[in-house]
């Protein structure tokens, strides 16, 4: 790091702890050229995830989107809000595992329902019939008799 007095490379943290918000490190250095003090703020770096949709247009990733759908699709199933915290927990962590900057609306929506077939079929169900945008009853009972005929 380098001294903002004197720019000199040669400087050394005296004191680290949390920053007011807990998100970021705010260091104490001392320049040993020039015996100056200054404070530095080291934050976590987070690239913004942008979702592309299917008509490809572009937005910016949204947990509640998530959130929302998985809600609408557990309703007054015997869910409870801890395992649908999770679920989303298991999607997103999968999606920022990837380290990609982008990701496609249809892979999350894959990976949810892949989740939400482990956790309770009818979500499961009522998910897809959304999410696949089924046009008639034939493609709704062809998705029911995969899960059937398991």
């Amino acid at each position: 790091m380098k001294c903002p007095y004197c720019n000199r490379e040669n400087t050394r943290v005296i004191d680290s702890r949390p920053a007011d918000d807990n998100s970021s490190i705010r260091r104490r250095r001392l320049c040993d050229a020039c015996k100056k003090r200054f404070t530095t703020y080291e934050k976590v770096e987070t690239i913004p995830l942008i979702v592309i949709k299917k008509d490809d247009t572009r937005q910016q990733y949204e947990r509640s989107k998530i959130e929302a759908g998985v809600v609408r699709a557990c309703y007054k199933r015997p869910v409870s809000a801890e395992q649908m915290t999770k679920l989303v927990d298991e999607v997103e962590t999968e999606i920022f595992n990837r380290e990609d900057k982008e990701i496609k609306s249809s892979e999350i929506g894959e990976l949810v329902m892949s989740k939400l077939k482990e956790l309770e079929a009818v979500a499961y169900v009522r998910f897809a019939s959304v999410y696949r945008e089924f046009k008639d009853v034939n493609t709704f009972m062809e998705e029911l008799k995969k899960i059937l005929d398991k």
